[in-house]
């Protein structure tokens, strides 16, 4: 199994452009109805689609925003990365630009998947987070379109204190609507999610122990988490998910994942905003390997705390995202887990 990333990320996501017609309360990226300037041209992405395929094995790129369905040349995109071999998924936002003509072109183009959100399990509830009205009927349509387009989709779901009690509601949802994958994405206060609150460590344990139980239902989606690796430890001691579903085990900011902004800066994750380079000045897969930060987010017996000792520091290694957003250490000990190594290092 493979845990350790040093010279090659499994996914690339890049913020093709900060524009976006929604308003999350929770968005990293600080999203505003027009494009940044700064942000790549199409030849610089071409260049950038370029340079990641070079790798080998080649890395999944997602395409995220903003709204990618803000930016003219998307299309153009998907196609140059998927001659050069690259897979290719798609995050699109809830706006009127979705719909199942869109849908249905993203899958004739090639695209394997794409993402769309869902953070309460009613109109109300998800609308309130989204602030604008109308996303929650839009998303159930763009699923439903993308379902009968044979175009697979993950959902992904915020967990903060707002939106814990629609946890279980949204868990019925995205069964219902034939999801491939729900992914949570629990907290991490960067961009406009500094406002809402966080779900405390204890009930972040409850969640992932029930999510583990939720993870062996069949029919069901692969269950996920974003920022909380230490769902690995928890299926692992639960049993597992049902089998032949991995969790990524060993993926985390900087290890397997990197990010590459709206102007081309380059990051251990959306969620992670310390700059170790720029792809205009450097060779993106050259960044990953060498830079200081990067290397640094591998070596997980140089983590902090109970993350630097944890049996499960491999597999796991908490969140590097929070942990520095908790102390300003990149490798501090994640907060929000509460488990006690038993074994400790040597």
């Amino acid at each position: 199994m493979r845990l350790d990333y040093a010279d090659v990320p499994a996914r690339v996501y890049w913020e093709v452009t900060r524009a976006c017609g929604l308003a999350c309360r929770h968005c990293r990226a600080k999203a505003s109805p027009c494009a940044d300037p700064r942000e790549l041209t199409h030849e610089e992405g071409i260049d950038l689609l370029r340079s990641l395929a070079a790798a080998d094995p080649r890395p999944h790129v997602i395409l995220t925003g903003g709204d990618p369905l803000e930016r003219a040349d998307l299309f153009e995109l998907i196609a140059h990365a998927r001659i050069l071999g690259l897979a290719v998924s798609v995050s699109p936002s809830a706006t009127p630009r979705l719909t199942a003509h869109v849908i249905a072109r993203m899958k004739g183009a090639g695209v394997d998947a794409i993402s769309l959100s869902l953070d309460g399990s009613t109109a109300e509830s998800h609308d309130a987070i989204r602030s604008v009205a109308g996303t929650f009927e839009r998303t159930l349509a763009a699923a439903a379109a993308a379902r009968g387009a044979g175009l697979a989709f993950q959902v992904n779901t915020l967990v903060c204190e707002a939106t814990l009690p629609e946890v279980a509601g949204v868990d019925r949802l995205v069964r219902r609507i034939g999801a491939a994958r729900w992914s949570l994405f629990f907290l991490v206060s960067v961009g406009r999610g500094s406002v809402l609150e966080p779900i405390r460590a204890t009930a972040a344990e409850e969640l992932l122990v029930w999510l583990a139980e939720r993870a062996r239902v069949t029919p069901g989606p692969v269950v996920t988490t974003t920022e909380a690796p230490f769902f690995r430890r928890v299926l692992a001691s639960h049993g597992g998910a049902r089998s032949g579903l991995g969790h990524g085990p060993g993926i985390r900011d900087g290890n397997g994942v990197m990010f590459v902004g709206h102007d081309g800066e380059v990051f251990p994750s959306g969620f992670l905003p310390v700059s170790a380079g720029n792809v205009k000045d450097a060779a993106p897969l050259a960044i990953y390997r060498e830079s200081a930060l990067f290397r640094a987010l591998r070596k997980v017996d140089g983590f902090g705390g109970r993350c630097g000792v944890c049996e499960f520091r491999t597999a796991c290694g908490g969140s590097r995202a929070r942990a520095w957003t908790a102390s300003g250490d990149v490798v501090a000990e994640d907060p929000l887990c509460t488990y006690r190594p038993r074994v400790a290092r040597a």
